[in-house]
């Protein structure tokens, strides 16, 4: 998908967070850091103005006839938070998915998509405190409560208001590759790759290394960073932190969100993504440097967690 228009669309008694979040990301120039922009704009029905929720107006927004032709289409949370919204709403974001548009949702914006039919059969997630409401009103959707954002086939979701941020990151890596990801996040002070399976609950903000106060399994992880063409086993890495295997799994899942095995997975997939960017090595080496017993091996990784293939991936993002 080749976005280059982005829409985020609007009700009324708006998140202020949730709409800077995608005003952040996808409305700011951010040439001087060698990202290239969207096409952008914040549309209402007939383009008229907005409260967000904590008091103040929002005006010279545009119609939703931009939101009709973007790539990308954001709903951020609007107040009454799960209820219905506005009938031209759900006819942009219902059309948008018929034209093979992208159509995200945050937080409670999921409730949005569903009342727009795009999420009967589709893996979503949304705010824990909206769960069972959600399952009651959207029965066809399979919901993964327990994931920060999912991305299923164009039609995205997130949890929690900060999730925003995650989920958004995630579209810029698939839209414009992980340098350009990392860059942004480094300018919003913003961990670069929290992923979507990682749980809700997350005692720690940043997935490649531990909570401040758990010192042990922080070198821990930023020892196995540096040693990412290696293998490794929970034993082995529970024995380096002095650790039983129980209590590593159990400090390491509240750490990271996630289990040893797909933060490593994750880890290595980043760092092939990097090396495919920078284009000097072969598909081969990068195996090899990311601890691939393989090419194959790493091709079927890439496909399955990246959607694509190493070199559909260098042809794309390659410098």
């Amino acid at each position: 998908m080749n976005v280059t228009k982005v829409a985020v669309v609007l009700a009324d008694r708006v998140s202020p967070f949730e709409l800077g979040v995608a005003c952040e990301v996808f409305g700011t120039d951010r040439s001087a850091d060698g990202i290239e922009g969207w096409e952008f704009a914040v549309c209402s029905p007939a383009g008229a103005g907005v409260r967000s929720w904590s008091g103040f107006g929002l005006d010279g927004l545009s119609s939703l006839d931009f939101a009709a032709s973007a790539d990308l289409l954001i709903v951020p949370t609007c107040e009454p938070r799960s209820a219905r919204p506005p009938e031209p709403v759900v006819e942009v974001l219902r059309e948008a998915a018929a034209r093979g548009a992208w159509v995200a949702g945050f937080c409670a914006g999921v409730f949005s998509l569903g009342y727009a039919g795009l999420l009967d059969g589709r893996r979503c997630t949304v705010h824990w405190v909206y769960e069972q409401e959600f399952r009651r009103r959207f029965p066809a959707a399979e919901v993964d409560v327990n994931a920060l954002y999912v991305d299923d086939d164009g039609v995205l979701t997130s949890a929690g208001t900060v999730a925003a941020v995650d989920l958004c990151l995630h579209l810029v890596r698939r839209l414009r590759g992980v340098a350009a990801a990392t860059t942004l996040a480094r300018r919003m002070v913003a961990s670069p790759h929290r992923t979507g399976g990682q749980a809700q609950f997350v005692q720690a903000p940043v997935p490649s290394s531990a909570a401040p106060e758990d010192a042990v399994l922080a070198e821990a992880l930023e020892w196995i960073e540096r040693r990412l063409d290696q293998p490794f086993t929970v034993a082995e890495l529970a024995r380096r932190t002095g650790l039983g295997e129980r209590t590593f799994l159990r400090r390491f899942s509240a750490a990271t969100g996630t289990t040893p095995h797909r933060w490593l997975t994750e880890r290595r997939l980043d760092r092939a993504q990097s090396l495919l960017e920078a284009g000097r090595l072969s598909v081969e080496d990068i195996a090899v440097a990311c601890g691939y017993a393989s090419a194959a091996a790493l091709r079927h990784q890439f496909g399955r967690l990246r959607g694509t293939s190493p070199s559909e991936y260098r042809r794309t993002f390659g410098g």
